[in-house]
């Protein structure tokens, strides 16, 4: 018996920087998730995911991750993509470099 198919986005990760990216409904790449392209249709998932594993000069480990429909966008279900969207868990580098409380030494 299949499992039913549940909602998902393309991510990987930018070759050169190594952020994690995702990609749109007009095959480009971005940081925020909530920009991805939320995909309903399992075919619909593998043909994306082809088209986004194509672009080897721009991507590495592209794959489905599961989202589900946010009010702003797409928003990870899993707390692995969760932490994903959030970069590095060090406040030194990555997309929480605005985010740390108290004064930098």
């Amino acid at each position: 018996m299949s499992r039913k198919f549940s909602p998902k986005v393309v991510t990987a990760n930018d070759l050169l920087v190594g952020d994690v990216v995702y990609f749109t409904a007009a095959d480009q790449w971005t940081r925020n998730h909530t920009e991805a392209e939320l995909i309903e249709d399992e075919a619909h998932a593998q043909i994306r995911l082809l088209d986004a594993s194509a672009q080897r000069n721009v991507i590495v480990g592209a794959y489905l991750a599961d989202a589900r429909a946010g009010d702003h966008g797409p928003e990870p279900v899993h707390f692995r993509e969760v932490f994903r969207t959030r970069g590095p868990s060090n406040y030194a580098m990555g997309k929480q470099v605005g985010e740390r409380p108290g004064p930098r030494s």
